[in-house]
């Protein structure tokens, strides 16, 4: 399939004012997002595999979200866009309230020292970001391979009386990254948690 010649990319016309999914995709359809996306490896696959849904994949380097949007058009999507920006900016100012049935998070920075541990994205306040963001019966996904961090993020869910924890669907769980599939071939285990919105 030829890849369309526009770009996937989201022009940001502005950082004060919310986006509007339905203007950015073709068709209107439950919206999934992917913070900290990364090359894209993901993303693409998983919404090649989901033509029902549509995707954002949120990444503050650009050279990873390029790689997104030639990955994305050379493969001919039409519901996948990529928005270059920080993540909890992202999540807290850009995306529209209750709009997502799911935000993916997988391998973000483990920021490992003690004293950068603050800039984590998954934190105290990112249930609460989530929550808002989440459309009912949506849900969070998260991977990491550091154990510090996973010890983290399952606390802070933990205690949100907003989610309870749920299992991965398998087919989720077989689209991998490619930070995941690099720490599997070194023996590296991935840790995975689900947490859906409580009514």
């Amino acid at each position: 399939m030829d890849a369309p010649a526009a770009s996937l990319l989201v022009e940001l016309r502005s950082i004060l004012e919310r986006l509007e999914p339905a203007q950015l995709f073709p068709q209107h359809q439950p919206l999934e997002i992917e913070l900290g996306s990364g090359d894209g490896s993901f993303l693409v696959a998983y919404a090649k595999l989901h033509p029902e849904h549509n995707f954002i994949g949120v990444e503050r380097l650009l050279g990873r979200i390029r790689k997104t949007d030639r990955k994305g058009r050379r493969a001919g999507l039409t519901n996948l866009r990529g928005v270059r920006i920080e993540s909890t900016y992202f999540l807290e100012y850009l995306l529209p309230a209750h709009t997502a049935a799911a935000i993916h998070v997988y391998f973000p920075d483990p920021w490992p020292k003690r004293k950068h541990r603050r800039h984590r994205l998954i934190n105290e306040r990112f249930p609460e970001l989530a929550r808002q963001a989440l459309a009912p019966g949506g849900a969070v996904y998260l991977r990491t391979d550091d154990a510090d961090y996973f010890a983290q993020m399952t606390a802070v869910f933990a205690v949100s009386a907003h989610f309870r924890a749920v299992e991965t669907p398998a087919e989720l769980s077989a689209v991998t990254t490619d930070f995941e599939r690099g720490f599997n071939a070194q023996g590296i285990a991935t840790n995975r948690a689900a947490y859906q919105l409580v009514p």
